[in-house]
């Protein structure tokens, strides 16, 4: 496919395309971004260190292969302790604000009461990131600088991907912290006490993704050594509900990789190392873009 759209001029975003797409698949990062706008770091009551734990730093670096693949990349460049784009535009916490709210909020979510709504109240360490009240019309000036923009293009980008090859698959890419373990040690069996895991695949249980296509992601994966885990403890969020319409031939899965595996966490630095995940990465996308047509197209019927 060639793009006959430049890629989206706004600094919220990054946005790299392949010469000629000859793959039916979008990455996307929403939460790799880490330009602070100034007044935001006024804001805060809480060190720049905090608010970068919230970052999936450096995961659009492991993607990055992605345009020489023929694949077309998004990452947003602002961060998602300043606006959360895997989220619903409205998904907030209404006492945060001060003065009159521009809409009905959706506040009673989980991800609202625990501080992570599309403007988060608190920091990945727990603490408070604004030392008051945030004035209202901040919602409608983060809505239009960064989540519309990153939300129109990535839209975009799906359709023109769909436009051309009758089906899409978006890949949401995350990371998370290395503190995450895959279940419960006393509900594990004796022999299944390692409850390291360095990749979750989420496909919202099954609504947002073809399963053939998550069981060839998985399959590959745990080839290579990897822990590899569907739904636990990250089904998907806003993104993988929102793209992901199989009935509709468009598909969403959401990967979650394990930081340690190429980070250090504690000084935000990326490990030698990260340079065998970028190249599994790679791989992957090779592997799923490489079978995705023959998984989502529908398949004609057999002649009597």
């Amino acid at each position: 496919m060639d793009f006959s759209l430049a890629p989206p001029d706004h600094e919220a975003l990054d946005c790299r395309l392949p010469t000629r797409q000859t793959m039916p698949l979008v990455v996307a990062s929403p939460h790799s971004g880490s330009n602070y706008p100034a007044e935001f770091l006024a804001q805060a009551a809480v060190p720049l260190a905090a608010l970068r734990r919230a970052e999936d730093a450096f995961v659009d670096e492991l993607f990055g292969a992605a345009p020489s693949l023929g694949v077309p990349l998004l990452a947003a460049r602002f961060p998602r302790s300043y606006v959360d784009a895997n989220r619903e535009p409205y998904e907030l916490d209404p006492a945060m604000f001060e003065g009159p709210l521009p809409r009905p909020l959706n506040h009673r979510t989980t991800r609202v009461a625990a501080g992570l709504g599309m403007i988060p109240r608190l920091a990945a360490s727990g603490e408070a990131i604004y030392r008051g009240r945030v004035p209202a019309e901040m919602i409608e000036h983060r809505l239009e600088a960064c989540w519309r923009p990153y939300h129109l293009a990535l839209s975009g980008l799906v359709e023109q991907t769909y436009s051309r090859f009758g089906a899409a698959l978006l890949i949401d890419a995350h990371s998370m912290p290395s503190s995450v373990s895959a279940a419960p040690v006393s509900s594990l069996g004796p022999r299944e006490r390692d409850t390291r895991v360095d990749v979750v695949l989420g496909d919202n249980h099954g609504e947002s993704c073809a399963p053939e296509l998550v069981e060839r992601a998985e399959h590959w994966l745990a080839a290579r050594g990897l822990r590899v885990l569907r739904n636990q403890p990250y089904a998907g969020g806003f993104t993988t509900q929102r793209y992901g319409r199989p009935g509709l031939a468009r598909h969403a899965l959401q990967i979650e990789i394990n930081r340690a595996l190429y980070m250090d966490e504690a000084r935000h630095e990326r490990l030698p190392v990260a340079g065998v995940v970028e190249r599994l990465m790679a791989g992957l996308l090779e592997e799923i873009g490489n079978h995705a047509l023959e998984i989502l197209l529908p398949r004609p019927l057999a002649a009597e």
